[in-house]
């Protein structure tokens, strides 16, 4: 199974009242994580794959440390879990190499924008996905 790895720089103005990063903070985080990855198969080569869109139909974040400021930047790692027609879950985990702060999946549907609904994952982007797969996942067409 291969992971995308994101490293993440931590900002001042992410912190709480409490000096740590603040819960809403994270999925700034993830969202930079998942673009980073999503991107990884940009249209570049007139490839039409995730450049229509896509919407986030669900978040879950289980926050296990918190995470403080510093300098040296958090490690995000992404996979997928789970790929559906229409759908697919990404899962991470923002760590260190001893720590993990937090554990979340978000659930992302492809939007074609033009028409305004969801549409299915092409060929080309599931074969994309199927790289960063779990040993648990479930594929369903």
């Amino acid at each position: 199974m291969a992971r995308h790895i994101y490293s993440c720089p931590l900002r001042w103005a992410d912190m709480d009242a409490f000096g740590h990063v603040n819960n809403v903070v994270f999925l700034r985080y993830l969202e930079e994580a998942r673009i980073d990855f999503m991107f990884r198969l940009a249209p570049g080569d007139g490839s039409p794959s995730f450049s229509g869109g896509s919407v986030v139909a669900r978040h879950e974040i289980d926050y296990v440390r918190p995470l403080v400021h510093r300098h040296a930047p958090v490690t995000i790692e992404s996979w997928v879990t789970k790929i559906t027609a229409a759908s697919l879950t990404i899962a991470y985990e923002i760590k260190d190499p001893d720590v993990t702060y937090v554990r979340a999946s978000t659930v992302i549907v492809p939007f074609d924008l033009e028409a305004q609904r969801p549409r299915r994952i092409s060929a080309e982007e599931r074969a994309f996905l199927e790289e960063y797969v779990d040993d648990g996942m479930t594929s369903a067409a």
